[in-house]
């Protein structure tokens, strides 16, 4: 009853009409060379620049990609499960103390039919995967995964535990055909439910999902068009599965130590004439301005909206120019995937001097940027909540330090959709893939209803 980390991306999700994205700010270490040399402060700009390409390196790897296959036997996942030890990760590491399953019935139902099942849950924390162990335990059940490949690269546990929990690797930059072959081999034959990550990458804007990727549609479609030629007992579902994070501690004092260390970053004297609120929106004003100065040389007008479809297009239109014939514009993620696409295969092959190399780590480094930058919906805070407040400092930590901080009394809610009956074939008529738009339209009404729960934040009077 194990659940596999899926994916660890740094993507982060937005704030309300201030920030970029957490790791959008960390993805370079000079992003703050310029203000920190204004202040008189000592930076080494090289040093900033190892410190980039080391954490670029956790996510996209030179390494040439090897299957890793998922762990199909019952001892460790049993074992994992009996002494709860997802539970136990998850509090030392997340702060994730309680926990609540609402739907279950739905699951178990699906499981009694016999159906192929695949679990669709959205991905705002890296606890996520976990999370779900509860959730299979309740059940009776075990579960397979994809997990990124750059996760079977942290380490010889991380990737030992990742597999024995039944997770198996994907290879993100490319078509990775054996992962794909696996995940329709396990929905076909019914052998577990498979949890994948439709957003996948980490959001963290746990109330609004981030577009989907439409391989999903691709293997429970085509698992159910084989599942259907062998067997007429039990079809393929999908389960829309919505999870949600409550913080039930004391919001003012974990948002004034993180902010105050933040401020401070900046060399600025601590704002505690604002209010938590206004706190957060200056640092995510300073944050995108920094990044404009960066890459456009002053700050730019205009909307909030505009201004980061603009950094973005300074990021990737160059690039696109370069690699693929002429700038592209619109959703982000197929434009990051074209262009790693390209510059990754060489850096792989080791075919490269080392000058194009180092050219190519910061055109990667530009890239991973702008996915990060475009994850920000700018009317995130327009209802401050104190868990989009919390996100949004979690995010800022993240994006200074590459850590964030666990401040506990997290209380999580995985609630299970309806289960969607899976067409083998596809309305080509229609502009938008309908399985998509149908796990996107039940798993974004969960959140809605689910973010309800999550407090208004009421700041005190500033002292």
């Amino acid at each position: 009853m194990s659940v596999v980390p899926v994916d660890r991306l740094h993507q982060t999700p937005a704030v309300g009409q201030v920030t970029l994205s957490r790791n959008g700010f960390h993805a370079d270490r000079t992003d703050y060379e310029g203000c920190y040399v204004a202040e008189s402060h000592s930076v080494d700009s090289a040093a900033l620049r190892s410190d980039f390409k080391t954490n670029m390196q956790n996510i996209v790897n030179e390494k040439p990609y090897e299957f890793v296959p998922p762990h199909r036997g019952t001892w460790w996942p049993n074992f994992i499960q009996r002494f709860d030890l997802y539970g136990r990760w998850l509090r030392k590491s997340e702060g994730v103390v309680s926990y609540e399953l609402r739907n279950t019935e739905r699951l178990k139902e699906s499981l009694e039919a016999g159906h192929g099942i695949m679990l669709a849950p959205n991905h705002c924390r890296p606890g996520d995967p976990l999370v779900l162990g509860w959730l299979a335990r309740h059940v009776g059940t075990h579960v397979y995964g994809m997990a990124s490949w750059h996760l079977f690269n942290q380490g010889w546990f991380t990737a030992w535990a990742i597999r024995k929990m039944g997770g198996f690797s994907v290879y993100r930059e490319g078509v990775d055909r054996q992962a794909i072959n696996t995940a329709i081999e396990i929905l076909e034959t019914a052998e577990r439910p498979l949890v994948l990550f439709p957003e996948g990458a980490v959001s963290r804007t746990n109330d609004r999902l981030h577009a989907l990727l439409d391989g999903v549609a691709f293997i429970a479609r085509t698992a159910a068009k084989r599942r259907a030629k062998h067997t007429a007992e039990g079809s393929v579902v999908v389960h829309p599965v919505g999870i949600k994070y409550l913080f039930r501690g004391d919001l003012a004092n974990v948002a004034d130590e993180v902010l105050t260390d933040i401020e401070r970053r900046f060399s600025w004297l601590p704002q505690r004439h604002l209010s938590v609120y206004d706190r957060i929106v200056k640092l995510g004003r300073g944050l995108l301005c920094l990044k404009e100065i960066e890459h456009f040389g002053q700050e730019q007008s205009g909307r909030f909206a505009d201004r980061v479809t603009g950094l973005i297009d300074r990021l990737l239109q160059p690039l696109e120019e370069e690699w693929v014939g002429r700038a592209q514009t619109g959703s982000v993620v197929p434009r990051v995937k074209a262009l790693r696409m390209k510059l990754l295969p060489d850096m792989v092959n080791g075919e490269l001097t080392e000058d194009e190399r180092q050219r190519r780590w910061q055109q990667l480094a530009d890239i991973y940027l702008a996915q990060q930058v475009s994850c920000y919906p700018s009317d995130y805070l327009a209802r401050p909540s104190v868990d989009r407040l919390l996100e949004t400092l979690e995010r800022y930590e993240e994006d200074l330090t590459d850590k964030v901080r666990v401040h506990g009394s997290l209380h999580v809610i995985i609630q299970v959709g309806e289960a969607i009956d899976v067409s083998p074939n596809r309305d080509r008529k229609a502009k938008v893939d309908p399985l998509m738009a149908r796990i996107e339209r039940d798993l974004q009404s969960m959140l809605d209803q689910l973010a309800e729960e999550s407090p208004l934040y009421h700041s005190p009077l500033p002292k």
